[in-house]
């Protein structure tokens, strides 16, 4: 057995355990020079937590081990397709590869399908389901003039 197929299948270990219990049926694992230094299963309905995915959770837990927000040198081992959220969350760690099993058509199947938030991040702001409102950018703009001048700014 590959050490690719060794991490997906822990993934996969998670999702069922989750699934048994009272998460949704994905889990993750996240590796780092061959060892997995973090797990995570869906804990949404758990935790009362929409953005508790199996990914997020296992972002959160190695950036706490590694004490950095940074992951590059690390893959991710999902069992499942990224939603969008995830996927988000995988750029911004800077992960180097994702590992996936089920598509986004098998978690649709059973109710699971981010299709419309595929489609709605495509459509202009003023098409959206959500309405969206901008208000006080003046003001808000301040964060950000601070931030531009900042010296000691950790970019990320």
């Amino acid at each position: 057995m590959t050490n690719n197929s060794k991490f997906m299948l822990k993934a996969i270990e998670l999702s069922i355990k989750s699934a048994k219990l009272k998460g949704g049926p994905f889990g993750c694992v996240i590796v780092k020079n061959n060892q997995i230094i973090a797990e995570g299963n869906n804990q949404v309905t758990s935790n009362n937590d929409p953005t508790a995915h199996a990914e997020i959770v296992a972002i959160r837990n190695a950036c706490q081990k590694l004490g950095n927000f940074f992951l590059k040198g690390c893959d991710l081992y999902t069992s499942c397709e990224p939603c969008p959220m995830c996927l988000s969350a995988i750029y911004w760690s800077h992960i180097d590869n994702i590992f996936y099993a089920n598509t986004r058509k098998d978690a649709a199947d059973i109710d699971f399908d981010d299709s419309l938030i595929y489609s709605e991040i495509n459509k202009d702001i003023d098409k959206r389901i959500i309405n969206m409102n901008q208000i006080n950018r003046e003001e808000a703009l301040e964060a950000f003039k601070i931030w531009q001048n900042k010296e000691d700014k950790i970019k990320y």
